[in-house]
């Protein structure tokens, strides 16, 4: 969306100068933030969203954790109390060995088996209790994580993030997400719970005799080492793999987006290539992916072999020289062996830890981007006028889209922007807009650049395309996005000067029918309306309209235009005609062509001198009905 409440993003593929365009066609020239171009060979130059070091990922979620402090340590006491409880059943089952082998008594045995069982109960309770406060604290900062997102990520510039692609944000928002909050719910408690396990146990090895602990640490080496191979593998693995499916998303969205075009063209095998092409890299890639695990669990069981060989030889001489019992022997053997689950979970988990680290450091990427600057400047109160003076613009170096435009729109007057597609009138709408700067001139709205209006921008600008997101619930709350203090009387007041009161209170609810997904469905001409609306209840003294009645049939775009005039009236308009009736009814039209201003006039003027308008004119009225 615009800088403004009811502004949408235009429909991708629908037109070649549009922002989101896609032309598949040979040789076709890009001239759009995200237009792709299909050419063999060719390859994108737009950049994807940053990634932040590890360095900067470790320090964003130590600040994440920093106000959840006291749970955390809490999570911790109770998860160390719960190991260290469960770290009695060793013991007491080396004593039932050694009661067995003494032939001790029976209430020895029952008294030793009471034990157990209540060890079991009190591990079962304090681990659940603990892992339950783990989870609170991982689905507590993953929130505080997703919510920062969202705040920047609607703060990007959209120029940034049209030249990233859609798919590379669409699979932070989800992929990455996701896998991140499968890492938390699973992987944490699980992590945690293990590593408390490892320590408490070798420090159980150690009270036994401390030259147990020697021959279990004769393993440390090499699951070091393993963790060191396998962690330098499967970081830049991990991270590519994030890349290659961005970049799939990336190619099945412009492919789908821009289907009609790539059948108009015959360009089918092409993009099925292209296609192709990503989604075997994203195979390749998790090839590689389990090839590395393979090698890794390989590694992990020759450690566990030399560990548990050198406990038990350890063992065997110390029972031999006296210097410990058959119960002991056995409770180090089963403590060694009650390794073997926390350490390979730990080190597996190292699996899932690199593969959410790299998903968190690209969300982290994009919540360390720095906020857009605080804009202070705002138009002088009442209406404004647009002032373009020697415009041009280029979205990729040496591809100019418009060149040197001089233009005025003065208070209160509604001009119109006529070319055929490709012609920059979108373009020209966006920079006025504020969307992003122009390359070369100036843009002034009421004697201030667009793009410095901040805050204030929402209250002067208001661009509306032929595509409207009705966002889901109350159709009351919709188009109170506009005004959020507007009441019932002039919700309806606004509905009724754009012609929607009627169709909305005929809704099962009225005001209140849920609509957007999972509700009401609304036609094309019926969210139009509501945009229209919203704008009436905005109040900006300068309307951008690009093709706002494309989406409509002719009698439901009759209808519509009747409702941009009464939203515009009063107001600075300029207007992209998708029909020349708007033009027809507009105080001045405009006509570009290869972006330029090539004239400029009245309707009764241009057509009169029978130029490029004219031309358009004489072919759009030959095929409608131009009458009232």
């Amino acid at each position: 969306m615009s800088d403004s409440p009811n502004a949408t993003g235009s429909r991708p593929g629908a037109r070649p100068d549009c922002p989101n365009a896609t032309d598949s066609r040979p040789g076709a020239r890009p001239d759009c933030p995200n237009a792709t171009d299909s050419r063999p060979g060719a390859r994108p130059d737009s950049p994807l969203l940053p990634v932040a070091t590890p360095a900067r990922t470790r320090a964003a979620v130590a600040e994440l954790l920093r106000p959840q402090r006291p749970l955390a340590l809490t999570a911790f006491a109770v998860m160390v109390a719960s190991t260290a409880v469960g770290l009695l059943v060793q013991p007491l089952l080396g004593r039932i060995v050694d009661l067995a082998a003494d032939r001790g008594s029976v209430d020895a045995l029952t008294t030793t088996a009471a034990l157990l069982l209540a060890v079991a109960v009190a591990q079962g309770v304090t681990a659940g209790f603990g892992l339950s406060l783990v989870s609170r604290l991982g689905e507590t900062t993953l929130a505080r994580l997703r919510e920062r997102f969202v705040e920047r990520a609607l703060g990007l510039p959209l120029e940034r993030v049209e030249k990233a692609g859609a798919g590379d944000l669409t699979a932070r928002v989800t992929a990455d997400v996701s896998l991140i909050a499968e890492a938390i719910r699973n992987a944490l408690p699980e992590l945690a719970r293990s590593l408390l396990t490892i320590v408490l146990t070798l420090g159980a090895l150690a009270l036994l005799d401390w030259r147990f602990l020697l021959a279990a640490l004769l393993a440390v080496p090499v699951q070091a080492a393993t963790a060191r191979w396998y962690v330098a593998r499967a970081v830049p693995l991990y991270a590519e793999q994030r890349r290659a499916a961005s970049a799939q998303q990336q190619q099945l969205l412009d492919t789908i987006a821009g289907s009609s075009t790539v059948r108009a063209f015959r360009l089918e095998r092409e993009h099925t290539e292209r296609v192709t092409e990503r989604s075997w890299s994203v195979v390749a890639l998790t090839m590689r992916g389990v090839r590395l695990v393979l090698g890794f669990y390989s590694r992990l069981h020759i450690a566990e072999y030399i560990g548990l060989a050198a406990v038990l030889f350890t063992g065997y001489w110390l029972v031999r020289e006296g210097s410990a019992s058959i119960g002991t022997a056995t409770a180090a053997a089963l403590y060694f062996h009650s390794l073997f689950t926390p350490v390979n979970a730990a080190l597996v988990l190292l699996d899932d830890a690199q593969s959410a680290t790299a998903s968190l450091s690209r969300l982290v990427g994009v919540t360390d981007a720095p906020p857009p600057p605080e804009r202070t400047r705002s138009v002088p109160s009442g209406g404004v006028d647009v002032t373009v003076r020697g415009l041009g613009h280029a979205y990729r170096p040496g591809h100019p889209v418009l060149h040197d435009i001089d233009l005025t729109v003065r208070h209160g007057e509604r001009v119109a922007l006529v070319g055929a597609s490709g012609a920059g009138k979108t373009t020209l709408a966006r920079l006025v807009a504020g969307i992003q700067p122009p390359t070369t001139g100036t843009v002034r709205v009421g004697g201030v650049p667009p793009t410095e209006l901040g805050a204030a921008a929402s209250r002067t600008v208001a661009l509306i395309t032929q595509e409207t997101h009705v966002f889901a619930g109350p159709l009351a709350d919709d188009l109170r996005l506009a005004k959020p203090d507007a009441t019932d009387g002039e919700l309806r007041a606004a509905l009724d000067r754009t012609g929607a009161l009627a169709w909305a209170e005929a809704l099962p609810d009225g005001l209140a029918t849920v609509v957007g997904d999972g509700g009401h469905r609304l036609s094309g001409a019926q969210t139009q309306a509501l945009a229209l609306a919203r704008l009436i209840l905005a109040d900006p003294p300068l309307v951008i309209l690009d093709e706002a009645t494309a989406e409509a049939g002719s009698a439901g775009a009759r209808a519509l235009e009747k409702a941009v005039a009464q939203a515009v009236d009063g107001r600075t308009a300029l207007i992209v005609a998708h029909r020349l009736s708007q033009a027809a009814a507009a105080d001045r039209v405009v006509v570009m062509d290869a972006g330029r201003v090539v004239e400029t006039g009245t309707h009764d003027e241009l057509r009169a001198a029978k130029g490029r308008y004219a031309e358009i004119w004489q072919a759009w009225s030959d095929t409608r009905d131009t009458g009232p």
